[in-house]
This record gives C-alpha cells, sequence and structure tokens, in this order.
C-alpha cells in the first residue's frame, strides 16, 4: 500500500498539468451537477413552505359551548394527520377582518351586529398535506353535529400536488441526464491519464508487476482527483450560491450531507471511471 501511495503521488508530481487538468474538468461536471442540485434543493423548499399553509377551516354553528369545541379539539388533536387545532371566536375572526380587509373598513364599523361565525383552523402534518389526506381529514370535520361548512381550498391542493409530482419528475430526468454526463466527462478525464501513462504501464509489466498491482496507483489516482474534483465543485457552487443570495433573492445551499455527498460521488465516480479506463487499456498497452 505504501508503495501504491507513493506511485500515486509521484504521478502527480510528474504530470502536475495534466493531473490539475483532470481534477478541474471533474470539478466543472460535478459543479453542472451541483448546480441543478441547488434548484432542486430551493425547490423542494418553496414548495415545502407553502405546503405549510395548506390548512382546513372549520365553521361552527353559532351557539356551540365552548366546552363541546373544547371536547372536539382533543379529539381532533388525535387524528394522526393533524399536527395542530385553533379555536377562533368570531370576535377574533371580525378583528381579523378588519386587519387584514383594510378596504371594507367602513363596512365593518357600521355592523350591528358580528356576521362571522366562530371556526377551527387545522394544520396538517408533512406528508399528510396532498389533497387526498387533507379532504379524507375535511370529510371527518363533517361529521361533526356543529361543524356547519367546511373549506380547504380543494383546487389549488391539487394544483400543488400537480406542481410536485411534475417537479419531481423533470428533477429525476435532468438529475439523471447530468450525472450521466458528469460520468462520461470524468471517465474520459481518467482514461486520458491512462493513455499518458501507458508507457509506465509497458515499463511495470515487463519487471513482472501483476494486473493488479498495475492499477492499483490508477485507482487510487482517479479516487483522489474525483475527490479533490468534489471539493472544487462545491466551492463553486458556493460561490455560485452567495452570487444568487446577494443579488437575486434569498437562496439555501446545501446541507452537510448533501455537499459532503457531492464530494463522496466525485469519489466513487473517478475510483469507479479509473477501474473501467484500466481494465479497457491495459491489454492495449
Amino acid at each position: 500500500m505504501r508503495l501504491t501511495i507513493r506511485e500515486t503521488l509521484f504521478a502527480f508530481t510528474r504530470t502536475p498539468v495534466l493531473s490539475l487538468l483532470a481534477i478541474v474538468t471533474i470539478g466543472f461536471a460535478l459543479f453542472v451537477l451541483g448546480l441543478f442540485g441547488l434548484v432542486a434543493v430551493n425547490l423542494r423548499e418553496a414548495l415545502t413552505s407553502i405546503e405549510e399553509r395548506v390548512e382546513i377551516v372549520a365553521y361552527l354553528t353559532r351557539g356551540t359551548p365552548i366546552e363541546v369545541v373544547t371536547v372536539a379539539m382533543g379529539d381532533i388533536r388525535a387524528f394522526p394527520e393533524v399536527a395542530t387545532v385553533r379555536h377562533v371566536s368570531s370576535d377574533e375572526a371580525l378583528e381579523q377582518a378588519r386587519t387584514q380587509l383594510t378596504e371594507f373598513q367602513g363596512v365593518f364599523e357600521d355592523l350591528e351586529m358580528n356576521p362571522l361565525p366562530a371556526s377551527l383552523e387545522i394544520r396538517l402534518k408533512p406528508g399528510s398535506r396532498g389533497a387526498d389526506a387533507v379532504a379524507e381529514v375535511a370529510d371527518r370535520m363533517r361529521g361533526f353535529r356543529f361543524v356547519e361548512d367546511v373549506r380547504f381550498g380543494r383546487d389549488w391542493i391539487e394544483k400543488l400536488d400537480d406542481l410536485r409530482n411534475i417537479a419531481g419528475l423533470v428533477g429525476l430526468a435532468i438529475g439523471a441526464g447530468f450525472m450521466a454526463a458528469a460520468t462520461i466527462i470524468i471517465g474520459t478525464t481518467i482514461r486520458m491519464a491512462v493513455l499518458a501513462r501507458a508507457r509506465e504501464i509497458q515499463i511495470m509489466r515487463l519487471v513482472g508487476a501483476t494486473d493488479r498491482f498495475v492499477r492499483r496507483p490508477f485507482l487510487l489516482d482517479g479516487a483522489i482527483k474525483g475527490t479533490l474534483g468534489g471539493m472544487f465543485a462545491v466551492a463553486l457552487n458556493y460561490v455560485a450560491f452567495l452570487m444568487v443570495s446577494d443579488t437575486l433573492f434569498q437562496a439555501r445551499f446545501f446541507s452537510f450531507g448533501q455537499w459532503i455527498g457531492i464530494v463522496l460521488f466525485g469519489l466513487v465516480v473517478g475510483f469507479g471511471a479509473s477501474a473501467l479506463s484500466v481494465g479497457r487499456h491495459l491489454s492495449a498497452v
């Protein structure tokens, strides 16, 4: 292993330009893949933010005792899909309307009695905010005798589901395409490094080196270049993230696990491309 490491480091110092070119090429290939990843992360963040606004509003029959409502709220909180339940009295509803609908201030001031009913605002847990889950909870709410009407914006929740599905399919297709392109570019770069050391491989085999021994430095070389390329790609992605956040809109960067995944992907692809290139070209030299 010590000899393998020494041979790998020697190859770096002997052909620094080619090694640097391979690392930069790998870095830019993963940088493009990382850019798409940033778009996917921020799109998912935006969809999650929109999903958090999904709620069911159950309007209560006038005169419903607060004790009955309190008991019902405990039952509703026990629903597996429900995150929170909030009781909004008719007075609170009127105050919210006055605050949010300023264009109708004159109408609200002339009221002799409060026309707005009390209600229950129900927020759902992540994973239970799709159209089917929301509709199911709404149907259960209609089963309470004191619930007069239930609203949850079925149309826009269904559109949100469609957007989520489309984004997932498009993301999978584009991500697979970028990943394939990155793999091809990295494989070509490593293959060039193998061919550049063809004479060295011939000499090693002439002095009795086995194919397994010959492969080791190239595999380690590919893994190191892939790792350094992945780190370079993360650095480029961070610069792009800062530029977007400073000039266009506030974006979100990769989590620690996500950018470590990019580096590990570079390592795996560099190692795999080296193994494939060496195996394919070893017999030709």
